[in-house]
């Protein structure tokens, strides 16, 4: 499981209990007749997870006053992930940060930050267009 998946897991993304999904009941046709047409399965939605006020809820729980909005080692303490340089450059290179942020540690943060937010909101994540601009 990569960083990112950790991430999405932590704040409930993730596979729901699908419903279960009955199989069509197709009529006998005579050999003459057009085969039977099966519906195609509705399209799924996309679950939104109020990635706000879930980190919101996580903050103020917190004993350290952390400032996920702004930082990305924050974030991940806030997730009781490992915040260490090692971590945030392997979360980094999974999520394609460019060579040349990669060698300045506040390039790659600000990079990582706001790509970490803009994937969640991609994800089904209700995030401020604030925060992912």
């Amino acid at each position: 499981m990569g960083m990112f998946s950790n991430i999405l897991s932590k704040l409930g993304f993730g596979p729901k209990p699908a419903a279960p999904v009955e199989a069509p009941v197709l009529e006998a046709a005579s050999a003459s007749a057009a085969p039977a047409e099966v519906a195609a399965p509705a399209p799924v939605a996309i679950s939104v997870v109020d990635v706000v006020s879930q980190l919101e809820g996580l903050a103020a729980k917190h004993a350290e006053k952390l400032n996920w909005k702004v930082s990305i080692v924050d974030l991940l303490k806030l997730l009781d992930l490992d915040s260490s340089l090692a971590s945030r450059k392997e979360l980094a290179t999974e999520l394609g940060c460019p060579a040349e942020k990669m060698g300045d540690s506040a390039q790659m943060n600000m990079w990582l930050h706001k790509t970490v937010l803009q994937k969640l909101a991609a994800n089904g994540g209700n995030v401020p267009a604030d925060l992912i601009a």
